[in-house]
């Protein structure tokens, strides 16, 4: 079969649509891929310029052995999202030197568009977005270039064409956005293979400070209210209860889905706030404390956490409110006090003496004992750092009374075994504190080096108090945030030099950076975020109930008008003129109507041309001129030759009577 079935111009389009598919997965697939692509795209240059041979079947066999092997050594796996992706654009690749027909060119063709849309797993804001405009152009310039027609040898004019298409299609695409129901996935891809930057089930606090050093967004909060200041932004993610004297973990008791909801009462005015997060491949969602969420954006557990069913593996929209002051379990169920007065045998006996000695001193003082720990951490000289030094076994011991140099974990951590050897039942809460107020949009930028970790300790009657220990060390960390508390050691996203937050050293790049990121803040809220409950709501509001049938015929009326419209745009039945040839076949049957010469209805041209010639034996010359021209150009020449035309039309005009002549001008006019 010949290669130049496909023509040159699709088959020029269709590798620079490959390439231009393949680029925003170079992240997230092996490098291999790429030699893989210049191979199959030099060799199907060689077929088209017939210098080589197709494949044959037991080679094409051998390349899909061969990639599948390359899969499974490079992601350990032939599952997940990322093997997916790679073996999706690893036959997108070898489908290039098989294609011989135009059917293979569109069946190629549809590969690109799917594989397109994986590139949103990985990537969904708004540059992405108009990047992806990109391959689909191209692609679509490809499809075009397949058919028969003037636009095979001129490629740009292609491209042009296809973005046309692309616009016409607007109007449709925004009208399916808007009406078109949400449906959940019908199936999921396992992404354990995927990494992610967060908080993880359990934490120490090397994890925490490793996590500081990351500038990468984790969630952005827009309040109804005014924005709360700095010190009182607490957003808690995970509560840790467990403690094997190294690490902090989620206790099996909270993490049953069956355990009971907590008890408490709200205080205080609520706050209300629209969170949008990014995929964290966990469960939990970010708030303020006391949080009651929505039935539909996750439960309540037993903790006071907000969790969801499901890992959130795409960035999620969702609204809270909470109730700062409210009062947390007033009365602590046995389990839960047994298992916030836990710690491992054999761990900090230095810790455990200062505790008994605390206990012994204060008695039934709980408040004082709290306060007295805090004492500590503010007279002694501890330091607040992301280069503490690597601490033992006894971890707490030599922190507290040998290095004094830590993290936020570090002090959360020592404060809540010091509780608890004293007899007061505590855990430490991990989440993010403080954020960054964008001004554009008036909303906040929570980042990873926000993460944070504080202590909540239980009292008879007033429930969990929160309390943070770093702000007795390092206040500014709590009030101005973690880059003004690193200010003079430099450890500020030093493993980062290309996080976003480093511009906030120069202003005009600064607000550029914020500027930005409220646009791609716009994009994810109105479009990313725009699912099935906020579907229904902004329906409902403008159309007051929602009827989905009803709905459905409204869309079908809608698309054909839309369609219609759209029709009678593309043909511009207003701007229709005559080609020459009408123009001056009617033009001269309007100068023979002056003699008395109509042609009928269904008679021919060459047949009134001849009647014409017998009524009128003066003028026969110039009539049967005129029609053999206007047959000649019609039914026989590949182009318009006005200028002889109109010269055979002038020759007639000139052999009729002046005053015939004068009107026949008129009518040409």
């Amino acid at each position: 079969m010949s290669a130049s079935l496909i023509p040159r111009i699709s088959l020029t389009w269709l590798l620079v649509a490959q390439a231009l598919v393949i680029i925003p997965h170079l992240l997230h697939v092996p490098s291999w891929l790429i030699p893989l692509w210049l191979l199959c795209a030099v060799w199907r240059v060689q077929i088209f310029r017939q210098r080589a041979d197709f494949p044959p079947a037991w080679l094409k066999g051998l390349l899909l052995l061969g990639v599948t092997a390359g899969v499974l050594l490079s992601h350990g796996t032939l599952l997940g999202l990322d093997a997916g992706v790679t073996l999706l654009l690893c036959t997108f690749v070898l489908k290039l030197v098989e294609m011989r027909k135009a059917r293979d060119a569109q069946v190629l063709i549809t590969m690109g568009l799917f594989a397109v849309v994986t590139s949103y797993l990985f990537e969904d804001s708004l540059l992405s977005f108009a990047y992806s405009l990109l391959p689909i152009s191209a692609l679509i310039a490809a499809l075009i270039g397949m058919q028969q027609s003037s636009f095979n040898q001129r490629p740009w004019a292609t491209w042009r064409l296809a973005a046309g298409l692309l616009l016409q299609a607007l109007p449709l695409m925004l009208l399916l956005f808007v009406f078109f129901p949400r449906i959940g996935p019908l199936w999921t891809m396992p992404t354990a293979d995927k990494a992610r930057t967060g908080l993880a089930e359990s934490m120490s606090p090397a994890d925490v400070a490793e996590l500081s050093r990351s500038g990468e967004l984790a969630f952005r909060v827009e309040f109804d209210q005014a924005i709360p200041p700095n010190a009182q932004r607490y957003w808690r993610a995970l509560t840790l209860e467990d403690f094997d004297g190294r690490r902090w973990s989620q206790a099996e008791f909270t993490r049953q889905a069956r355990a009971p909801l907590p008890d408490w009462q709200a205080q205080g005015e609520p706050l209300d706030y629209q969170v949008l997060m990014q995929p964290t491949g966990q469960p939990w969602l970010f708030a303020l404390d006391t949080a009651a969420p929505p039935d539909s954006a996750g439960r309540q557990a037993v903790d006071f956490r907000v969790q969801r069913g499901r890992p959130i593996e795409q960035a999620l929209l969702y609204r809270m409110r909470s109730w700062p002051e409210a009062v947390r379990q007033a009365q602590l169920p046995s389990l839960q006090y047994r298992l916030n007065l836990r710690l491992p045998r054999g761990f900090d006996p230095r810790t455990r003496a200062w505790a008994a000695e605390l206990s012994q001193r204060f008695g039934s003082d709980q408040q004082g004992l709290v306060n007295e720990v805090l004492k500590h951490f503010n007279q002694q000289p501890f330091h607040y750092t992301l280069r503490p030094p690597l601490y033992g076994q006894h971890s707490v011991d030599e922190f507290l009374f040998d290095g004094r140099r830590g993290f936020c974990a570090h002090y959360a951590g020592a404060m809540v075994v010091v509780l608890r050897a004293a007899g007061i039942p505590a855990r430490v809460v991990a989440g993010y504190q403080g954020g960054e107020v964008n001004e554009a949009g008036n909303y906040l930028l929570i980042h990873q080096f926000d993460a944070h970790a504080w202590v909540e300790y239980w009292q008879p009657g007033t429930g969990w108090q929160s309390v943070d220990p770093t702000y007795q060390v390092a206040p500014e960390r709590i009030e101005q945030g973690i880059e003004q508390a690193l200010a003079e050691e430099g450890s500020f996203l030093e493993g980062d030099l290309l996080a976003g937050a480093q511009l906030r050293k120069l202003a005009w790049l600064n607000q550029l950076r914020l500027a930005w990121d409220d646009l791609n803040y716009s994009w994810q809220r109105l479009v990313l975020g725009y699912q099935g409950e906020q579907q229904m709501q902004w329906l409902a509001s403008w159309l007051g109930t929602v009827d989905w049938q009803q709905l459905g015929l409204t869309l079908v009326a809608v698309i054909a008008v839309l369609l219609v419209l759209l029709g009678v745009w593309l043909v511009k039945p207003w701007q229709a003129r005559p080609v020459a040839q009408q123009r001056y076949l009617l033009a001269a049957e309007r100068l023979l109507a002056t003699q008395g010469l109509v042609r009928d209805s269904g008679e021919g041209v060459r047949r009134f041309s001849q009647r014409a010639q017998v009524s009128l034996p003066a003028q026969a010359a110039a009539i049967k001129a005129f029609y053999r021209e206007y047959e000649q150009q019609v039914f026989a020449a590949e182009s318009v030759d006005e200028a002889a035309l109109k010269l055979r039309y002038l020759r007639l005009r000139q052999a009729l009577p002046w005053w015939q002549r004068w009107r026949g001008k008129k009518n040409a006019d």
